[in-house]
This record gives structure tokens, sequence and C-alpha cells, in this order.
């Protein structure tokens, strides 16, 4: 017996110290700090100076009373539904022409996979200038560019719109993420046997029913795939709107609202509050997910 367990040491040993470094990074950079958030969103320290304490999480109910707050979380979820919507159904769109077979498809690939290399903050300041709200008699970007070909109907005041701006803040996003998209449904679209297409043909399918009963069944993992990424990022933009609108009340979410109260605001408990309230909205999307891909491998 004695003998054994050196021999067994040796199999787990290796691969135990190759990724213990790992381990320990994420538990106290990803875990611990979830944690440390939460001691302060739980405590009554709303200045710089105070003791933590604990207040029974009323700073989960009281949040609610300040006026930023539910303007913030329509924004998010409005800027979630446009960016989400409009990057999957573009990317999907895409995919679908690139299956079907184009000349240069490799170049076509590069050119819309480039935007997802640049970051949110350098997009946002050109997408500042190419959304520019004002008239088109001062107009740049977008809306000069409307005024000279004669549509100057299309002008309008982008981002500063009170009721659709941040829709319209959600463009540059999916203008960034719609290639990534596209890579995971040609992928997808690849993925699904010839054989499968072959067999629905010679039932009497159409092109149509092909893809609406064998093809874009077989897509649903990718769907889901993207919608969980595309939703986590929506819900912590941060740079994008920084750079293109800054701490404004009309582009106000939740990410802006965490910077602003704990550095314009010094409000640590406040800020990580907020930040749990992200966490929770991410811990929505990818749970149900997680319990899916569990459930599929078991399937199989």
């Amino acid at each position: 017996m004695a003998t054994l367990r050196p021999r067994r040491s040796k199999k787990w040993l290796p691969g135990l110290l190759l990724v213990s470094p790992s381990i320990i990074a994420i538990g106290v950079f990803v875990y611990g700090l979830i944690f440390w958030n939460m001691r302060v969103a739980v405590s009554g320290s709303h200045d710089e100076v105070t003791p933590y304490g604990f207040d029974k999480g009323r700073n989960f109910v009281d949040l609610w009373s300040d006026p930023s707050w539910p303007p913030a979380v329509r924004h998010a979820l409005l800027f979630t539904v446009v960016f989400v919507g409009g990057a999957l159904l573009l990317g999907a769109f895409l995919a679908f022409l690139m299956e079907k077979g184009i000349k240069a498809e490799a170049g076509f690939r590069a050119v819309y996979l480039f935007p997802m290399a640049i970051s949110f903050i350098a997009s946002g300041v050109v997408w500042r200038w190419l959304m520019n709200p004002a008239p088109p008699e001062r107009a740049v970007g977008l809306n000069q560019l409307f005024d000279r070909i004669g549509l100057g109907l299309l002008a309008n005041d982008w981002w500063q719109n009170r009721t659709w701006g941040m829709a319209a803040m959600a463009v540059p996003a999916i203008w960034q993420m719609t290639g990534y998209v596209m890579a995971l449904y040609l992928a997808g679209f690849r993925g699904v046997p010839d054989d499968l297409r072959e067999a629905a043909r010679v039932d009497g399918a159409s092109e149509w029913q092909v893809y609406r009963y064998v093809v874009f069944p077989q897509l649903r993992p990718v769907t889901l795939s993207a919608l969980i990424i595309l939703g986590h990022i929506s819900l912590k933009v941060f740079d994008l709107i920084m750079a293109i609108a800054g701490k404004q009340i009309i582009t106000y979410v939740p990410a802006i609202a965490t910077y602003v109260e704990v550095f314009d605001r010094h409000d640590p408990a406040n800020g990580a509050t907020i930040a749990t309230y992200l966490l929770l909205a991410v811990a929505l999307l990818v749970i149900p997910y997680l319990v899916w891909s569990v459930r599929a491998e078991r399937d199989r």
C-alpha cells in the first residue's frame, strides 16, 4: 500500500502543480474580490472613513429610491435588447450569405472581423464623431452625409435623444460585434452535415424547408452561446458609453453608475451594491447556460 501512494501522487501531482497558480489567482482576484464587494454592499459605509458595519441589505432597497437608478436600469435594458437583437440578426444574415458561397470569402471574413480587434474606447471616439447630433447645417459624420445625399430626413440627434438615445448607442456595439457573431454562425452552418441536407432534399423539401427544419434547429447551441456572450457584454458596457457620451444622465447605465458612486460621490457601499446587481444579472444569463450545457453533455 505504501508503494502505491507515491505512484498515485505522481499521476495527479504534476497536474495540480501546473494549474495551482491559476486556481490561486482565480480564488483571490475573482471569488475573493466578489466576496469583498458583497461585504461592502451590505455595509453602511457610505463614505471613505466610516468603518464597515452591517445594514441588513438596506442598500439594495434604498438604491431604488435614487432618482437616477431606475432610468439607468431602463437604459441598460434598451441597450441590451437593441444590441443583442441587432448583432444576432445581422451576424446570422452575413453568415448565411457566406455559407451560400461568395467570391473572396476569406477577405470578407477578415473585413467583418476587423472591428472586433478595436477597443470600445477607440471605436467610441470614432462613433462620437459619426453620430454627432448637430443639425445638418452644422453637422459632421452621418448627419452631414445624409444631408449631402438628399436624405436629410434621416438626420437625428442620435445618443442625445431622451427616449431612444440608448438604441443609437447600441449601433457602434453592433458594428463591432457582428463579425464575431457571424464567425460563430458560419462555423455552425459549416458544422451541419451535408448528408442531412441531401436527405431532406431527397424527401422533397425545398431549400427554405431544408434551412427551416434541418439547418436552423442545429444552430440553437450557437445562438445560445452568442446570446450569453453578447448579453454579458451589454450589461457591463462602460468604455463605449464613456467615450461617446461620458457621464450624462441620458446614457446613464449601471456600469456608469458604479463609477459615479465610487469615484465621484465617494460612496463605496452604493457602488458595491450596483456591482452586485450587475453580478446577479450576469448570473441569470450564465447559470442557465451552464445547466443546459451539463445536461446536454449527460444526454450524449
